[in-house]
């Protein structure tokens, strides 16, 4: 059904071709968990309708922020990740301090960033809206955060969350199963019971000039931590893509006991993290400065993908760093 609705859609934009059309680089993710072949060039085909349009598939890691450098470079009006959180991570180390802005397409297990730009995230529905945007052009400027050098989009994580995300991506072919979400759910709370009840990774957090010690330290560029399928989950009030801070929080420890009141107030539109005791939350900072406290390794994320374990992750922000159009 949604390749006879791309194809229908692919007639509608061929019919509507402007005379003077915006350049447009597409960035597949070939790996990503929600594309095939045939959904890709579909895809790109009704794009044509409305952009003149290059498509180009990443082979390796990095590839993506490479290709972009040179588009950039090269004077594309628009970038387009299409893929899952990482490829647009990628995409926008590529064009970050340039004035080629970034769009997105949902290819991937997760699309934080689109669903913040109000880009639908069910691909009909972005395809759609991309080709309308040629209509409504609109670029505009959004913050870009960086940890340890490594620029960010939304988020970035030391700690409990980035271990998290290190165990999903040791099953990278769970995150194409259709109970992909529940996977995510699990991973999370094996990584609670066997890494972070007894003896965790220790962190001092430097923010604000003071200084407290935690588990895990999270930090947010945009109004969402993550989705799970269209819910966000929001945890750190007074982050925007817009603010030119950061916002965020540290958890100091976490007990048995703690997992299911921290959920439920994670879960709940009502409710907040803030105010539980075991919660350090933090806004309107410029920097922060996250140290191991006994020399451990500690896993770091950006945007979800793990990048590495670090023994000191600093957390900056760019203001108005990163080019966008939705």
């Amino acid at each position: 059904m949604a390749l006879q609705s791309l194809q229908r859609l692919v007639e509608t934009a061929a019919l509507e071709r402007p005379a003077d059309r915006k350049r447009m680089l597409v960035i597949v993710n070939p790996s990503a968990s929600m594309m095939d072949e045939r959904l890709r060039n579909l895809v790109v085909a009704a794009l044509h309708g409305r952009y003149e349009v290059e498509a180009i598939d990443t082979q390796a890691r990095g590839h993506a922020t490479d290709l972009c450098r040179e588009a950039a470079h090269e004077g594309y009006d628009v970038v387009v990740s299409f893929g899952g959180d990482g490829t647009v991570n990628e995409v926008a180390n590529g064009l970050a301090g340039s004035p080629t802005p970034l769009t997105c397409l949902p290819g991937g297990a997760t699309n934080a960033l689109g669903k913040m730009l109000g880009i639908p995230g069910e691909i009909i529905d972005a395809t759609e809206h991309l080709l309308a945007m040629a209509d409504d052009w609109r670029p505009r400027r959004i913050d870009f955060g960086s940890a340890n050098g490594r620029g960010f989009t939304y988020c970035g994580g030391f700690g409990l969350d980035a271990s998290i995300v290190k165990r999903i991506d040791r099953q990278p072919g769970l995150k194409r199963h259709r109970l992909r979400d529940y996977y995510f759910v699990y991973a999370a709370v094996e990584t609670v019971l066997r890494e972070y009840v007894r003896d965790p990774p220790r962190m001092d957090v430097h923010v604000g000039g003071e200084v407290d010690r935690a588990i895990c330290t999270i930090v947010q560029n945009g109004d969402a931590f993550t989705y799970l399928d269209d819910k966000p989950l929001r945890l750190a009030p007074g982050a925007a893509l817009d603010s030119g801070t950061l916002a965020g929080l540290a958890l100091r420890g976490v007990r048995p006991r703690d997992i299911a009141p921290i959920a439920l107030r994670l879960l709940s539109p009502k409710r907040s993290l803030v105010g539980h005791p075991q919660i350090h939350a933090f806004r309107d900072a410029d920097e922060l400065r996250c140290v191991s406290a006994d020399g451990r390794a500690i896993p770091l994320h950006v945007d979800g993908d793990h990048v590495g374990d670090v023994t000191e992750a600093v957390f900056e922000i760019r203001p108005g760093g990163l080019g966008v159009v939705s």
